[in-house]
């Protein structure tokens, strides 16, 4: 039986420092851990966090902790059967990207204010009213927030499955160029065979598990 909490058998490394070496909207972190054969090992990494906020996270994952989410990944889904996408320019990449909406959670904001807000920033649509969806709940969150690049940074994102409305117009902040569009679920097979744009991982992943429910 596979394991599913956070204990094993097999030694681990063990966290034994933590220095910050730049500062910004995203910190580079070197992490020390003490080897199983008594050796020292030094590890990058980046978070978004202060030293004491990722501190805090690194030993509460050692405790099997569950991670609270950093972010958002809506899938949203439309009431005729469309999926909601979008087209932004990602600077790291300098180029466009595929994706779903998605954007970091505020301090204290619930999953589903989240949701609602990022959807009509980004695309001008927003939750569907729970009485409204009969055939699946306005949102549907996956069980956990899923780490976005484990070998990299400590970044969480909620997945969230959703049904959404047509409400405004998108509102984007200056610096976000994004063009939302739909994407009917009987085309996914189609998008993904002629897609020449980049991709990311969570929407390719999803879109494929469209694709193959066929």
């Amino acid at each position: 039986m596979p394991r599913t909490s956070n204990t094993s058998e097999t030694a681990i490394p063990r966290l034994v420092g933590i220095r910050q070496v730049s500062d910004g909207w995203i910190k580079k972190y070197v992490l020390a851990y003490a080897m199983p054969d008594g050796s020292t090992y030094e590890y990058e990494s980046a978070s978004r966090k202060s030293i004491d906020a990722y501190r805090a996270e690194l030993e509460g994952n050692a405790r099997g902790e569950r991670p609270i989410a950093d972010a958002v990944c809506i899938v949203p889904q439309t009431p005729d059967g469309n999926l909601l996408l979008i087209r932004e320019f990602r600077y790291p990449l300098n180029s466009w990207c595929i994706a779903f909406p998605a954007g970091l959670k505020e301090p204290g904001e619930s999953l589903a204010a989240c949701v609602d807000r990022e959807l009509r920033e980004e695309t001008g649509y927003a939750l569907r009213a729970e009485a409204d969806c009969a055939n699946a709940p306005a949102l549907e969150p996956l069980p956990q927030a899923g780490y976005s690049s484990t070998g990299l940074t400590d970044e969480t994102v909620h997945v969230v499955f959703a049904q959404v409305e047509r409400v405004s117009t998108a509102q984007p902040e200056p610096n976000e160029f994004i063009e939302p569009f739909l994407l009917a679920i009987e085309d996914v097979p189609r998008f993904l065979a002629e897609n020449r744009t980049p991709i990311g991982t969570r929407a390719q992943l999803v879109l494929e598990t469209f694709a193959r429910r066929r």
